[in-house]
């Protein structure tokens, strides 16, 4: 299970770094798309610092600039990493929403989330784009999976 973690992992980090350079690159970034790709990876590392039972140094809806985005992704990859090697997948994490409201889940569960949390809104950071004219990009995993062949 481990294995595939790591591999869905790895594509949240490839795609969420296109994602970036699609952003970077254009000549005016969409505020919904840019809000979109900053929640996306401070949910992350929210969910990394929960797991390791930290304080989260970012608020949910934070707004980072561009130009940091790539760092804050793979900081987020490799603390992920990190989680896989040192914790047990079906170890249960309590933790606090940003509501105050008190839940837990397994480790598993919440890898599985960021990354369908990620791949959520990168669907409607694609949709975003195309209404602003910018070309979106295509990030369905089985296109990670043909580029890693």
């Amino acid at each position: 299970m481990k294995d595939f973690f790591k591999q869905a992992l790895e594509y949240t980090f490839v795609f969420n770094d296109r994602i970036i350079d699609t952003l970077s690159e254009s000549d005016i970034i969409p505020d919904k798309s840019n809000k979109l790709i900053n929640h996306t990876l401070n949910a992350h590392e929210i969910w990394n610092a929960r797991i390791k039972n930290l304080k989260p140094s970012v608020g949910v809806w934070d707004v980072r600039e561009i130009a940091v985005l790539k760092a804050i992704n793979h900081q987020n990859y490799t603390d992920s990493l990190g989680i896989l090697e040192d914790f047990d997948l079906e170890i249960t994490v309590k933790y606090k929403t940003s509501k105050e409201d008190a839940f837990q889940n397994t480790i598993q569960d919440i890898f599985f989330h960021i990354i369908n949390h990620s791949t959520y809104h990168r669907g409607q950071i694609a949709t975003n784009c195309k209404e602003n004219e910018i070309e979106p990009l295509m990030s369905d995993y089985i296109f990670y999976k043909r580029d890693s062949l």
